[in-house]
């Protein structure tokens, strides 16, 4: 018998506030000061969410990143159409990644998956017979 672990509701909306929050106003000088910004709270999610059940979870967070980030740069260049969007900002491979003077936007889907790293076959899950354990 297995337990799986998921990234839960409340994390995935607390992750969701913070990428709102960051393409929100239009205080950054330009896509990569956005990136800088934007890439390590990603990053430092995924590791953290990484050892359970979360590829599907880091799936929906990286599509509602990206349409956040071309969103943002959709508003901050008022006349450009998508063909000169993907032509100038979404350089980054594969999968048009937003990209500006070499930094492009974290990939949370390439995050290795590592279940259950500190789980031990001494470790019994909830299910198990009182004294006994069940091997991971």
């Amino acid at each position: 018998m297995s337990v799986y672990t998921y990234p839960s509701k409340k994390a995935l909306l607390s992750i969701m506030a913070k990428v709102r929050a960051l393409t929100k106003k239009a205080r950054h000088h330009g896509l990569a000061d956005l990136l800088g910004r934007l890439n390590p709270v990603l990053r430092g999610w995924c590791a953290y969410f990484r050892h359970g059940v979360s590829k599907a979870t880091f799936g929906y967070l990286d599509a509602f990143a990206w349409h956040r980030v071309t969103q943002w740069l959709l508003k901050r260049h008022k006349r450009i159409t998508w063909a000169d969007l993907y032509r100038r900002f979404l350089t980054g491979r594969p999968g048009n990644r937003p990209q500006e003077n070499g930094i492009v936007m974290f990939d949370t889907t390439t995050v290795a998956i590592t279940r259950y790293r500190w789980r031990a076959s001494n470790i019994p899950t909830p299910w198990a017979r009182a004294g006994t354990s069940v091997p991971a």
